[in-house]
């Protein structure tokens, strides 16, 4: 009980001064996660991806070809620092969206891991199992969580586009 306390506090403990990624490095990012199983292409055309969607809990999820790669934000990760520990679901695992599904630790704090969207997880990033850093490194690349089946679609809607998020991060610097 005081461990799940101790992990619901860690949105407070977010520092307002973090840096944000600029547009052009979002656009960079953006443009690294929307690849096929072919090497990297640079395209961003609307029929291979969507842009990067994101929670208030600070998670991101790209949708493309049904299935959302699911993060944290540089945001996020900043404020955590360090990360040295992933706690991810397992393979088959069914979510609601915001559901609880896993927690990253680190060496200033732990978070819990919400589901931006509704669906079952396909993939865990077994990476992180052994080199957790990558969280840091490359939160929209290398340092994604879980793939996850999409069963509706219409939350992507309630969810905030790059420009929501950078507004709302700036809220919280008020």
């Amino acid at each position: 009980m005081a461990m799940r306390a101790a992990l619901r506090c860690l949105s407070v403990n977010f520092s307002p001064r973090l840096p944000q990624l600029s547009s052009a490095a979002q656009v960079s990012a953006t443009r690294l996660l929307c690849r096929s199983g072919a090497p990297r292409t640079l395209s961003t055309t609307s029929d291979q991806c969507t842009a990067l969607k994101f929670t208030e809990k600070h998670e991101w999820v790209l949708v493309e070809s049904g299935i959302g790669t699911v993060g944290i934000s540089n945001y996020a990760q900043e404020a955590l620092g360090d990360v040295v520990y992933c706690g991810l679901p397992e393979v088959g695992q069914k979510l609601e969206q915001l559901e609880e599904f896993g927690a990253l630790e680190s060496v200033k704090a732990a978070s819990e891991l919400y589901s931006p969207l509704t669906g079952e997880v396909t993939a865990i990033n077994t990476e992180l199992a052994e080199n957790p850093g990558l969280v840091n490194k490359s939160c929209y690349a290398d340092g994604w969580l879980i793939k996850m089946t999409i069963e509706k679609p219409e939350e992507l809607d309630k969810l905030m586009d790059q420009p929501a998020y950078d507004k709302f991060i700036k809220s919280l610097e008020e």
